[in-house]
């Protein structure tokens, strides 16, 4: 097994602080079907100011439909959950969580990875949704060096080129420059090794491309085929599991492009509620994987727990 400079370091880490912390299970759910094995993957959490999803001026209802899941104060702290399956011959990741520079209670995901005895020399393919810093900074290690080495990337073209255009970072949203920064050096290091793909393609095999914009300009989701089932990795594009699914419609802080992305998330939790596929929503509780149900107007979420 191959250890990198950064596991050695976490490993050291965690060593001096076993005795004195309980254990976090940072391998949050498992499901297997047709010979394909489907783990969620714990980076850790964000936390994040509600105004970054309510807005500065919440909407009627926003605060009870909260206090209904037990949330109140003024932050959120909302799960990163990465995606891993393994077949046979392929393992690939869905997003890669946020690496060391983005917040420090996130970028845990290789204690994921010692939890399933899975080497990041393993990862045969690296698929992106979108290019925001939980989902994309950690593909760097402490040193600037490829977490995952051996892997081929994917990302869509639309969020490729938006990212990659140098006037992006003069005309997005004071808040997020750095997002744009950020984005842009990472991918500017991939440039020679990704793929790029449109809508409704098979990008590698038994995985589907389904263009769910808004939260970004290129926002991907995917449908994995496992067997005589499927589940659809949504990434961002339902964001939470509680105003995202109550009222699908409000706008969110969190989007880049408001009304598409509601429109987005509407279409696609009617589309998931009719058809009972399963999902994995990477800020959805205990490891995101669920179902939708439809619930009067709005929609719950109904989590697989591990």
């Amino acid at each position: 097994m191959k250890i990198t400079r950064r596991q050695m370091i976490n490993r050291t880490s965690l060593g001096a602080l076993s005795l004195a912390l309980p254990r976090t299970v940072w391998a949050q759910t498992s499901l297997e079907m047709g010979g394909i094995t489907l783990d969620t993957l714990s980076d850790g959490n964000l936390v994040l100011p509600k105004s970054f999803t309510l807005g500065e001026t919440p909407p009627e209802g926003a605060e009870a439909i909260l206090a209904d899941y037990g949330l109140t104060g003024d932050t959120l702290t909302p799960e990163c959950n990465l995606t891993l399956l393994r077949s046979d011959d392929r393992t690939i990741l869905f997003d890669v969580g946020a690496g060391p520079d983005f917040m420090p209670t996130a970028g845990k995901v290789l204690d994921a990875f010692d939890a399933l005895g899975v080497d990041p020399f393993d990862v045969t393919d690296v698929v992106f949704t979108h290019a925001h810093p939980d989902h994309l900074w950690g593909v760097l290690d402490d040193f600037g060096d490829l977490m995952f080495p051996d892997a081929n990337y994917y990302i869509g073209q639309d969020e490729w080129d938006y990212w990659t255009d140098p006037d992006t970072v003069s005309t997005i949203d004071e808040n997020r420059v750095t997002f744009a920064v950020g984005a842009k050096n990472r991918l500017d290091l991939l440039a020679d090794q990704i793929v790029l793909f449109g809508d409704d393609q098979e990008i590698v095999p038994g995985v589907l491309s389904r263009l769910t914009a808004g939260h970004t300009p290129g926002h991907m989701s995917f449908e994995v085929q496992m067997g005589n089932e499927s589940v659809m990795v949504v990434g961002d594009s339902i964001a939470n599991h509680h105003v995202a699914f109550a009222k699908p419609e409000w706008l969110s802080g969190s989007d880049q492009d408001g009304p598409r992305a509601a429109e987005t998330r509407a279409s696609l939790l009617d589309q998931l509620s009719q058809s009972q596929m399963r999902m994995v929503g990477f800020h959805l509780p205990n490891g995101g994987l669920g179902r939708v149900e439809r619930r009067g107007d709005g929609f719950f979420f109904v989590g697989e727990d591990a």
